[in-house]
């Protein structure tokens, strides 16, 4: 599971961008968001470097978790 810290998110909306530019990289990807915390989690065998440019793409900031 791969933590991000995502400040511009705050509605289902970004949660469907997002979740769609993960999905790209790896179609069985879980992505599940927590709006009052602004975190991602992800499970995916793709690496957190290429989800995180991913994301960005998307068009959010983010920083990965340890």
């Amino acid at each position: 599971m791969q933590d991000f810290d995502i400040p511009d998110v705050s509605c289902g909306h970004c949660v469907r961008t997002i979740t769609q530019a993960v999905k790209a990289l790896d179609p069985t990807a879980e992505v599940k968001a927590d709006l009052a915390t602004r975190r991602l989690r992800v499970a995916s065998t793709t690496d957190a470097t290429s989800l995180s440019a991913a994301i960005t793409a998307a068009g959010y900031a983010n920083t990965t978790r340890g």
